[in-house]
Order: C-alpha cells, then sequence, then structure tokens
C-alpha cells in the first residue's frame, strides 16, 4: 500500500468536510450564532432538555467549551439554567421561549441547505457514505485531559529551518 494513501485520503476527507461545513453554517452569522452555539440550540430543540454533560455527549465537545458556549446563550436569553425537578442535584439547560422562536426559525433553512449539499449524492452514495463515516465511531472520543494536549504534528518549540 502506499504510504502517502492515508495522508491524502484524510486531507480530502478534511478538505470536503471543511467545504460542507461551510456552506450548511453560512447563514448561522445572520443570526449572531457559532457553530457551537447552533448544536446546543439543535440539540435542546430535537431532545428537551439536558444536564450539561448530556448536552456535551451530543454535540461531542466538553463540558468545559460548553459552559462558555450555554454562558453566551444565556445572555442573550436563548437558554435558561434550572434544576432537575426529578433531582435537584442536576442543572439542566433548557431553551427559552426566544430559543425555541429562533431555532424554530433556523431549522427549516437550515436543512433545506443539507439537503441541496448532499444533492451531490445519490441516495445510494449518502447511505454509503454513512455506512464509511460509521466506521470511524469505533475510535475513541479523547478525554478533557487528552484534548488540552496539542496534537501530534503540532510545533511546540522554534525549527530552524535555514542557516544564517
Amino acid at each position: 500500500m502506499d504510504e502517502s494513501l492515508p495522508l491524502t485520503t484524510f486531507a480530502a476527507f478534511q478538505h470536503t468536510a471543511d467545504t460542507i461545513a461551510g456552506q450548511v453554517y453560512a447563514a448561522l452569522g445572520e443570526y449572531r450564532l457559532t457553530v457551537s452555539q447552533f448544536a446546543v440550540l439543535e440539540a435542546l430543540y430535537r431532545f428537551g432538555p439536558l444536564c450539561q454533560k448530556e448536552l456535551a455527549g451530543k454535540i461531542l465537545k466538553t463540558s468545559g467549551n460548553l459552559t462558555m458556549v450555554t454562558d453566551n446563550l444565556e445572555k442573550r436569553a436563548l437558554v435558561v439554567r434550572r434544576r432537575r425537578e426529578s433531582d435537584r442535584r442536576y442543572l439542566e439547560i433548557a431553551l427559552s421561549t426566544t430559543g425555541k422562536t429562533l431555532i424554530g426559525t433556523i431549522i427549516p433553512a437550515h436543512a433545506a441547505r443539507v439537503r441541496a449539499v448532499m444533492a451531490l449524492l445519490s441516495p445510494t452514495e449518502q447511505e454509503q457514505l454513512a455506512a464509511l463515516c460509521g466506521k470511524f465511531k469505533q475510535i475513541p472520543v479523547p478525554s478533557h485531559e487528552e484534548a488540552k494536549r496539542p496534537p501530534f504534528y503540532a510545533v511546540t518549540r522554534p525549527i530552524k529551518i535555514y542557516d544564517d
């Protein structure tokens, strides 16, 4: 096997994912939302109120990052934090009335953008792509501590390229 094939494949996959995400999420700026903020609103819209850990699992973010995202959404009165009635130890995050209205407005256009991008593939190709992507689910999600470490390719000290 060509040793460069995995790198070339990964680069193509990353470029494609970035291109698709750019198309799908382009309109979020109009609503002054980041991709992470949209993901929180969408998850709460789909699943209802969730505690921060559950929400982090749904959108594949660390709970530390989610705190800042949620704080910003709360400042805009799009979400509320409240004690779970069945267990007062849990603080759950829920959509506010304003948040429900906003995400209810965004979802139809968002879904249309996703459909338009995915229409480049036939239904069979979409199923094949979903199956291929599913193979990557076996990769463990890094822990919070692992996520804070720089990637293996990160430069941690200056590299001298030219001799002076």
